[in-house]
């Protein structure tokens, strides 16, 4: 394969997709996927989109808007917020041109859902795998296009900026490339792997934001972190089931081990449709309160071809555990889910580094505030990977199409020593104890020390760059900043 590229993008969820097919197409891309292209966080997205578009007269942007701040705390950047909203109609458009589907009702009118923190039903969704219908037909345009290649099965270990772009070591297998690139985006999703319990995929522990950083760019509020207040777990497995917000918004109580709603007690007005950190904050408070950590979804008041017909995905995964959604309780627990903080970018997704831009979860454009409004993930991913990839592409024309670029050396020791067993797994135990729902400041003080520890050795000690150690590497990183942050 060739080594140099006008465009890098590094990550194949939605975010980085979307922004290869919103780069000039006479443009040279590479898409970098760190396993198949159907491993990422974006296939995982059960809700869907929210947007307003083709709405009833009695939802606006305006609505949209404050509905988002209000669930943020009201520390969303006004502007950009403003920017998601107001650019959502063109995305839909554009995604809809590209062949993805929604749920439309009897009369063809698009069907829309309702989530906690929603005042309007304003979320697409195709039923409860939305990210999954999104992501496979924005693959199967990125796949039809000449200038586009993907490299599957490749990580970015490292990054470094030269004097005519970037270049990124990417580990294939047991090979290391060195490729190039004028410009560079990265989209490699959250950081759910920093946390013994996630709905994230295995392939999310941050490192697209490690490698920027590292190379100096701005990373800001990774300790505004949001936690789903309805994930169904399961002991030994680190991947939460989600069971998506639509289901509440369609009318699902939140009860406790005695079969008490309790939402009333916390927030009256919202209850169960309150956004998702007052969900999960009562959730906690609630069983502090009893000294039992055992929920439930009820919603076997509906139909059972209503849930079957809303929730397929959700009904068939929860008989494979003995679970009849349209006659059992859902038993759920909060669980950690999506990063609001990341790789700081401006309006048009470009970092601190001229020429490096970043999108989807790991970037932090402000949108969300201190908590995001369900639904507006996707969005966020669309709205600024197209205009990352827009911005690159009026830059591009001022550029000649790429040659031969300046390639940065990246030394590779055959001494080198594998990491020790455990590092991963000791990261996640601490980040779990000083930070679950409520920081813990206590363990937060004292979990810093052993994560520069661990950091530290990693830096200094001489061990193999492969995938154990660039995941270790990421994850003490991020675990870093967090708790930085929070103490």
């Amino acid at each position: 394969m060739k080594t140099d590229y006008d465009v890098i993008i590094v990550g194949a969820g939605v975010a980085g997709l979307y922004a290869a097919l919103n780069t000039d197409e006479n443009r040279s891309v590479l898409i970098i996927s760190k396993s198949d292209l159907e491993v990422c966080n974006s296939v995982l997205a059960q809700g869907g989109i929210a947007a307003v578009y083709e709405s009833p007269d009695d939802d606006n942007f305006d609505l949209h808007f404050n509905d988002s701040m209000r669930a943020g705390g009201f520390k969303n950047d006004p502007m950009t917020l403003r920017k998601l909203v107001t650019e959502a109609p063109t995305d839909i458009e554009r995604i809809l041109y590209f062949g993805v589907h929604f749920d439309k009702d009897s009369e063809g009118a698009f069907h829309r859902t309702l989530e906690g923190g929603h005042s309007r039903r304003r979320i697409f969704h195709y039923k409860d795998s939305s990210g999954n219908e999104m992501t496979k037909k924005l693959r199967e345009r990125v796949l039809s296009r000449p200038n586009i290649t993907v490299l599957p099965n490749a990580m970015m270990t490292d990054l470094k900026k030269t004097g005519t772009g970037f270049s990124v070591d990417v580990l294939t297998g047991s090979i290391h490339l060195t490729l190039n690139s004028s410009f560079l985006i990265i989209a490699t999703g959250g950081i759910g792997r920093v946390y013994e319990k996630t709905t994230n995929s295995a392939i999310a522990t941050g490192d697209g934001i490690m490698c920027a950083y590292e190379l100096g760019a701005a990373i800001k509020n990774l300790s505004l972190i949001q936690f789903h207040p309805t994930a169904f777990s399961e002991a030994g497995s680190r991947q939460c089931f989600l069971i998506s917000e639509s289901v509440r918004g369609e009318g699902a109580f939140l009860v406790n081990k005695d079969n008490r709603r309790f939402m009333a007690d916390y927030d009256p007005e919202r209850m169960e449709l309150a956004p998702r950190d007052v969900v999960s904050h009562s959730i906690i408070k609630e069983s502090r309160k009893l000294g039992s950590n055992e929920f439930y979804l009820d919603i076997t008041h509906k139909p059972k071809i209503f849930l079957t017909e809303h929730f397929p995905g959700i009904y068939d995964f929860l008989l494979t555990k003995g679970i009849d959604m349209s006659t059992d309780k859902i038993p759920v627990f909060p669980c950690h889910h999506y990063l609001m903080g990341g790789i700081n970018v401006d309006i048009t997704g470009q970092t601190s580094i001229d020429g490096l831009y970043a999108c989807g979860e790991c970037a932090h454009t402000g949108v969300h505030g201190n908590n995001r409004l369900a639904s507006n993930s996707l969005l966020e991913a669309l709205v600024f990977g197209r205009l990352a990839a827009e911005d690159i592409s009026r830059r591009l024309n001022e550029l000649p199409p790429v040659k031969s670029l300046e390639t940065a050396r990246f030394e590779h020791d055959e001494r080198a020593q594998s990491v020790p067993e455990g590092i991963r797994r000791r990261i996640r135990n601490i980040i779990q104890k000083a930070y679950f729902v409520v920081p813990d400041m206590e363990e937060a003080v004292n979990g810093i020390t052993e994560i520069e520890n661990i950091k530290e050795m990693l830096a200094n000690k001489n061990f193999k760059k492969d995938e154990h150690f660039t995941e270790s590497k990421a994850l003490s990183t991020v675990a870093f900043l967090i708790l930085q942050e929070i103490i």
